[in-house]
């Protein structure tokens, strides 16, 4: 398993030193909804500063379980780091901000390459410059969250033991990819994009994703239940539409049988579950629903 994560890390590129501190510098604060907020800049790669929103419950000291949000993509870089305060369009329960605050989590989402106060640059731009200098987008992504949970890791206030992560679409490809890679994450919600790469071929879905996404000679090594399976025996809910072009049916269907073998294995049957809804590649009410009971749960 330990020789698996290290095959993965070597795919992605050449990264930033991993001892690199992260520094923080809080540009502003905030309070609303019961959710007491800081904007903050990061300092975790060496190449750019990396914005954020730290959320903890207002009036409350800790220490807390923790959540690391992960933005979506959506064709939308303006938003970012930002979608964890805003309603969903097609949700009408709470923020993420408001939910898991009131659930006494603290969370902490940042903005990915190219997206949010980190826009500026296109999507392929930035793939093209990073292949050129021996670097992969998607590495440097999953490397700024492996650095966001050091920062969380370091707070007095946050529980160390007790830190999760969850996302749609583009975000919950980097929830369960960094789950994977790093042993720190406690619990998983992945919601709209656990994707089985050949089934995604098969059925023609390669252009859904972007280009962020694709690492060069992946499939050559793993398989998408072979990255998952390194998260056991840690609680894992993914949550998908049974209608989404992303996440083709019996692709799903494949992971979720390897990985319902190798959780019974690993001792752990009940922290591995598959959630299907009857709908395309959209968060509904009742998979959030679902996802903060699991993270209520499990952390």
């Amino acid at each position: 398993m330990t020789d698996h994560r290290t095959q993965l890390f070597s795919l992605l590129g050449d990264l930033p030193p991993r001892n690199y501190p992260v520094t923080s510098q809080i540009v502003s604060s905030f309070q609303r909804d019961g959710v007491f907020g800081e904007r903050l800049i990061l300092d975790c790669n060496g190449i750019e500063p990396v914005p954020a929103l730290y959320l903890r419950p207002a009036g409350q000291s800790g220490p807390f379980p923790a959540v690391l949000y992960n933005h979506a993509h959506g064709g939308d870089y303006v938003t970012g780091k930002e979608s964890v305060l805003n309603r969903s369009p097609s949700l009408e329960s709470p923020s993420y901000a408001v939910a898991l605050t009131q659930l006494g989590f603290a969370v902490l989402c940042i903005d990915h390459w190219g997206f949010g106060e980190r826009r500026g640059r296109r999507e392929s731009e930035i793939f093209k410059e990073m292949l050129w200098r021996g670097q992969v987008m998607w590495g440097m992504m999953v490397f700024d969250s492996i650095r966001a949970i050091d920062f969380l890791s370091e707070r007095p206030e946050i529980d160390p033991n007790r830190i999760g992560t969850i996302g749609t679409s583009m975000g919950s490809t980097m929830a369960w990819w960094l789950a994977a890679l790093d042993p720190r994450i406690a619990a998983c919600v992945d919601i709209c994009c656990l994707t089985e790469f050949e089934s995604l071929i098969k059925n023609r879905g390669i252009d859904g994703h972007g280009i962020y996404y694709y690492v060069p000679s992946l499939l050559k090594h793993t398989t998408t239940a072979r990255i998952n399976a390194l998260i056991a025996p840690r609680p894992h809910l993914s949550l998908a539409g049974i209608y989404d072009p992303l996440t083709p049916l019996e692709g799903l269907e494949r992971i979720d049988a390897e990985l319902t073998q190798v959780y019974k294995s690993a001792g752990a049957p009940d922290a591995w579950r598959l959630s299907k809804h009857h709908c395309g590649h959209v968060e509904t009410v009742a998979m959030q629903r679902e996802a903060l009971d699991f993270l209520a749960r499990w952390l």
